[in-house]
């Protein structure tokens, strides 16, 4: 059984919506990302990515690791991407469909601490993540697992597949991991085949998504390169959440934020598809806001509810399933 949702933002003649930008305001900011990536482009930390970059189309500056992006190849790797995809469960009971406007709702990571019934805070360890997995695995408002703590008592190089090791274990439903790197992800990614029975059930049924983030402003370094082409490789859904700070990473202005996020998007997008045509990919958003007061990233603030809710519209435009903090 696959999960469809219920829809956002529809146009109808009854319920409610909210639109961050019109339609002209969205494709001024797609006209302005596409000038910003042909112009000044991004940095890529990854050779192995600037050979599959350079490959597709990308001119490359290999002296300074810049790639720049004709807009023709960023806009055939976005229709390349699939429109819809499907988040496998351990059980199909827990398939969740993504497409269009549908709305599902995921777990968020990761926590350093963790609150016991007295009061009292500790660091989180390994044995938190599993039970917070089978936290989430019970509860019917929640479609997707993603891990929610950090194994504080693991080795940092490999906590990640530690983690991993123990959300698999403890819930049924589609999960997802942050492993960092390219080689944490071919070690999860490993784990998620076995359990399946092999790399190729993998491929028809991908239990996993990964994600994988870009360092704001416009860059691809190398650990978030490995990390999209070894999703790419192996099938598994890879959602690209960008992190932009505006007034800090990104301009002050959200439209301006939001033009070096999508940059940052779609570039990891050109390399993912590249890699592999027709790989699933999520259109991710963690974007917030900077206060130069405070020296903080206040995430309940109006500004990171509005970038947030104004990423998934680009997704819609460009047709790929989206991903969006909740703050």
């Amino acid at each position: 059984m696959v999960t469809r949702s219920l829809a956002s933002d529809m146009i109808a003649t009854g319920g409610f919506g909210f639109n961050v930008f019109a339609d002209d305001e969205i494709e001024k900011i797609h006209l302005a990302t596409l000038e910003v990536m042909r112009t000044t482009g991004l940095y890529v930390g990854s050779d192995e990515a600037l050979d599959i970059l350079e490959g597709g189309g990308a001119i490359i500056d290999r002296k300074t690791k810049i790639a720049k992006f004709p807009a023709y190849l960023v806009e055939e790797c976005i229709r390349s991407a699939p429109p819809k995809i499907v988040q496998y469960g351990r059980d199909s009971e827990h398939d969740v469909f993504l497409e269009g406007k549908r709305v599902n709702f995921c777990t968020f990571g990761q926590g350093v601490n963790i609150m016991e019934t007295d009061g009292t805070v500790r660091p989180s360890v390994n044995e938190d993540v599993g039970k917070a997995a089978l936290l989430t695995d019970a509860m019917d408002e929640v479609d997707v697992c993603e891990r929610s703590l950090t194994a504080g008592d693991a080795p940092d190089n490999v906590a990640p597949v530690y983690e991993a090791e123990v959300v698999f274990a403890n819930t049924s439903k589609h999960t997802v991991y942050g492993p960092g790197n390219g080689w944490r992800a071919d070690k999860i990614i490993k784990m998620a085949q076995a359990i399946v029975g092999g790399e190729d059930e993998l491929r028809e049924r991908p239990v996993l998504t990964v994600n994988c983030s870009p360092t704001s402003p416009l860059t691809l370094d190398v650990n978030c390169c490995t990390g999209v082409m070894t999703c790419a490789r192996a099938g598994v859904p890879c959602n690209l959440i960008s992190m932009v700070m505006a007034g800090a990473s990104g301009p002050i202005t959200l439209a301006g934020s939001l033009v070096t996020h999508n940059c940052e998007i779609l570039g990891a997008i050109v390399l993912h598809q590249l890699t592999c045509k027709g790989a699933p990919v999520i259109y991710g958003c963690s974007s917030l806001s900077f206060d130069l007061k405070l020296t903080t990233t206040p995430v309940g603030s109006p500004e990171c509810g509005l970038l947030n809710a104004a990423a998934p519209v680009l997704a819609q435009k460009y047709m790929l399933p989206s991903f969006s903090a909740g703050g």
